[in-house]
């Protein structure tokens, strides 16, 4: 939320007749917020088992229930924090309730995951390049002591 307020800065020449705009609500707070929460949800096996079944097709709480050994109230219980936090929605297909994976949430964690990926993948890469070196300066040795190595009688 945005707030505006009269200028008092000492300094500043406008004389007090220029407002100032002040964040009144962080956003990054907010959103980090709302990511930890996601990560509250998805943090239960249950549910990322139900997310996993999922993102193939969607099901009804009797097939996610089979396929997962879960009792009906069970999966019934995680549906209902999964579609309140927005992961899945349900159809009425006749007399069952068909849910399906909604993607924004796991954008939004994949979103803000992107810069701890791009941090790991460049230190996995100089890990890489470390090993490919050990392997070489290794393989050389071997050669070496290979060729020295005198041939017995």
């Amino acid at each position: 939320m945005l707030g505006v307020r009269q200028c008092t800065f000492v300094d500043c020449k406008c004389g007090g007749g220029c407002l100032l705009y002040t964040l009144t609500s962080i956003y990054s707070v907010e959103y980090t917020k709302k990511v930890e929460n996601v990560f509250e949800i998805i943090a239960e096996p249950n549910r990322r088992a139900i997310l996993s079944l999922l993102i193939s097709s969607q099901q009804s709480v009797g097939e996610i229930g089979r396929q997962l050994h879960m009792p009906q109230p069970t999966v019934s219980k995680h549906l209902r924090v999964l579609r309140e936090a927005g992961f899945v929605e349900s159809t009425v297909d006749a007399q069952r309730r068909l849910y399906r994976l909604k993607p924004e949430p796991l954008q939004e964690v994949d979103a803000w995951l992107a810069p701890f990926r791009r941090f790991w993948s460049a230190h996995m890469d100089a890990l890489e390049r470390h090993l490919d070196h050990m392997e070489s300066v290794d393989t050389n040795e071997k050669e070496d002591k290979h060729k020295t190595a005198r041939p017995k009688p």
